[in-house]
């Protein structure tokens, strides 16, 4: 959340930035409630000077003996008007508050200006796309035709979206886990394990809330959410935290199910894994120095790209432009296999630099050796998610038998080299 001074200072850069981003602010409601706010202050001012000059007159009378009651009766009129504009003044600061935590974060200049999707950047692309000597069945079909994907399963047992894994399903889910935070703990990253429910303080820091509170599930007796990736609880580790200098860049990483109503996501993508409520997913969080941020997000794309390379699946990373942000991120690159059933381009990975607009709402600095603090700079990249990853390896490791060969690296971990 940007401070009303930045604002006020920059608030046509802002207006601008919220047009890129297609994310709409009461900027008038902004404007005249700043307004208010600033004569509110100078009255303030102005009321408390009197009301400091009135008592001095009294004191002043009274040590030569004459108690003027009318000071008095005066100072108490000030007071209580003080104290009537200071209620009203915060009456104020709440409301510029609600409108604050509406502004998103602002572009990088090297992000592409654009309209829609249609405007991203294709940044490069790994592993060829080669046409098979058979049809290739979509996952769905594959995966219900070797008993290791049971969508109607969950639907029972819970509703649409809700996939259930079976068999060597569920061991290739567990296997790809399991290789995903050894690959990146080898890397440096530390893991850690979180809570799947957190609190309100905890979604606003990250900056889901309060524009996507409806895409959120949230608890009915409890004001807590269940997380929709680990990005939240693991970025707000350091919440209201300094962290020393010296012991920065810290990389984490982190496995969760995730969740996410997608309200009004709906509509094309009905079949399979495209899209689901619940998944699992490896995430990575890192904290570093602010001059360091952009060379770490370039860092942190390859270290999500490493996953894709070991598996075998081909994949291009796209550059987003300001039409396809995030409300929090001020640079982004999504990686998208291939999927050869379905013949699709599916976004596995996001990898985002927020620069300090998660640490100003989370309030996490680090303190230099100089005394002063600033704000750290957060960066947050899917490492990687498992739904579409898992359609990517059963449509492109699908063999003309109609099994799945597991990529190498997962063999130790499945004990086998081949679904059938």
């Amino acid at each position: 959340m940007f401070p009303i001074k930045f604002v006020r200072e920059n608030i046509d850069y802002l207006k601008k930035t919220c047009g890129l981003k297609k994310i709409s602010v009461d900027w008038e409601s902004f404007e005249d409630l700043e307004k208010k706010r600033r004569a509110l202050i100078q009255g303030i001012e102005k009321d408390r000077q009197e009301h400091k000059e009135i008592n001095n007159e009294f004191l002043e009378k009274k040590k030569k003996g004459i108690n003027d009651t009318s000071l008095l009766a005066r100072a108490k009129e000030i007071s209580d008007k003080i104290k009537k504009s200071e209620n009203t003044l915060s009456d104020i600061e709440k409301k510029i508050n609600n409108v604050l935590e509406t502004i998103p974060n602002v572009p990088h200049s090297s992000v592409p200006e654009g309209k829609s999707i249609d405007d991203n950047q294709i940044v490069r692309h790994h592993g060829d796309i080669k046409e098979k000597k058979f049809n290739v069945l979509p996952h769905y079909e594959i995966g219900r035709k070797l008993g290791i994907m049971e969508l109607e399963k969950g639907a029972k047992i819970t509703g649409s979206f809700f996939p259930v894994f079976a068999g060597e399903g569920a061991r290739l889910v567990r296997a790809l886990i399991n290789f995903m935070l050894d690959t990146h703990s080898k890397n440096g990253f530390k893991e850690l394990w979180v809570p799947a429910l957190v609190n309100r303080k905890s979604m606003f820091g990250t900056g889901q809330l309060p524009i996507l509170e409806d895409d959120m599930y949230k608890l009915k007796d409890d004001d807590y959410f269940l997380i929709p990736t680990a990005e939240v609880p693991v970025t707000n580790f350091y919440r209201d935290d300094v962290i020393p200098e010296n012991t920065l860049p810290q990389y984490f990483c982190a496995y969760t199910p995730c969740f996410r109503r997608e309200a009004g996501a709906y509509g094309k993508e009905t079949r399979g894994l495209v899209r689901v409520h619940q998944f699992d997913k490896v995430e990575l969080v890192k904290f570093v120095k602010p001059e360091n941020s952009y060379d770490e997000l370039e860092s942190l794309v390859h270290e999500a790209e490493k996953i894709l390379q070991l598996l075998s699946i081909p994949y291009r990373v796209v550059l987003l432009s300001t039409a396809d942000m995030s409300f929090a991120s001020s640079k982004c690159y999504d990686i998208e296999v291939w999927a050869p059933g379905i013949k699709k381009w599916l976004e596995v990975s996001s990898c985002s630099n927020f620069e300090a607009f998660q640490a100003r709402r989370a309030d996490i600095r680090y303190k230099m050796k100089s005394g002063k603090t600033d704000f750290v700079h957060t960066l947050n990249g899917s490492g990687i998610a498992l739904p579409r990853t898992l359609i990517a390896i059963y449509e492109n490791h699908q063999t003309e038998k109609g099994t799945i060969k597991v990529p190498d690296v997962l063999i130790p971990y499945m004990q086998m080299d081949e679904i059938k």
